[in-house]
């Protein structure tokens, strides 16, 4: 098939290295306009945009898609379909109804559960057992497309949001693989998205990883898994931002204040929760790379009754 695909970071990446490795005909590459990154603002090409140059593909780096100049470089490319995985700008209808086959796209998660920026994040914060991806023939709505295709995996218990994106970005790969080939020959059967309950998977903010003690340790361990590594969860602690990394639930006979650190060991040092309490094992202090709990104490001292702190 000849596609045109948009998409920006390392998780559309997976999908287009796919097709290409299937032997698709790759007309054109969309994806976001270099941005200044960095102390001295130089710019930085999307992950993908490095991929398609790897391998000779043309690239198409429009600021607004929409403009009528811009629609005309897509019709120029002459694709039988456009697939977009994470390409970071709205298509207009006239866009998602250019091409013979429309526009398919992959998104990261069991639809219509999670539709939204940030599915793979919120699925581990929210406690799913299960997480996967969908290949869906794009609408005018928000991820609100027939459903054409689905691929779930279980999630690990120690899965963190880094961990399931590159377990996904395989499976979007493999799977919008075999949808085109479905689709070629007409075996692809489209399905509504059914109405009802759903969990919207809202943009991600630095602020929503300041953990707040008072909620349960368990709640609070999904949240340093599902914000790792960006944005991160975090703490002050002696008046100084901590990331913290990596963390389990323990089961402890001391009982404090929310906040309150009740125990320290060599490994791990332990804050009384709402319910529960939480232990630390990795952390990243302020303007510091991230290290273990175990060579942080050897330069920091946390001792029994110390707080935790919001701010």
């Amino acid at each position: 098939m000849k596609i045109v695909f948009m998409g920006t970071p390392d998780f559309a990446v997976g999908a287009l290295k796919a097709l290409r490795e299937a032997g698709h005909e790759i007309t054109l590459v969309v994806t976001q306009p270099d941005k200044p990154k960095g102390r001295g603002k130089e710019l930085s090409k999307s992950p993908v945009k490095l991929y398609a140059e790897e391998w000779n593909i043309p690239t198409f780096q429009p600021v607004k898609l929409r403009l009528p100049e811009n629609v005309e470089e897509l019709r120029k490319a002459k694709a039988d379909v456009f697939v977009v995985a994470a390409f970071g700008q709205i298509l207009t209808k006239e866009v998602l109804e250019m091409p013979k086959y429309g526009c398919i796209n992959i998104h990261a998660s069991l639809l219509p559960m999670y539709r939204g920026a940030a599915p793979i994040h919120w699925a581990i914060i929210n406690g799913e057992k299960e997480a996967g991806v969908t290949i869906m023939q794009m609408d005018e709505g928000l991820d609100t497309g027939d459903m054409l295709l689905k691929g779930a995996i279980p999630l690990a218990a120690d899965e963190t949001a880094d961990s399931l994106h590159d377990k996904l970005m395989n499976l979007g790969g493999s799977l919008i693989v075999e949808a085109l080939s479905k689709l070629e020959d007409g075996s692809l059967t489209a399905t509504p998205q059914p109405e009802g309950p759903l969990f919207y998977a809202k943009m991600l903010s630095k602020e929503m990883g300041n953990l707040d003690f008072t909620k349960e340790a368990e709640e609070l361990e999904r949240l340093v898994r599902g914000l790792n590594s960006w944005p991160g969860a975090y703490t002050f602690l002696q008046e100084k931002m901590l990331k913290i990394l990596a963390s389990y639930v323990k089961e402890t006979e001391s009982y404090g204040t929310p906040g309150e650190v009740i125990s320290v060991s060599k490994d791990e040092f332990v804050i009384q929760c709402g319910k529960g309490s939480l232990a630390v094992t990795r952390v990243k202090p302020q303007a510091k790379k991230e290290m273990s709990v175990h060579d942080f104490l050897l330069g920091n001292k946390i001792t029994v009754g110390e707080t935790a702190k919001n701010s």
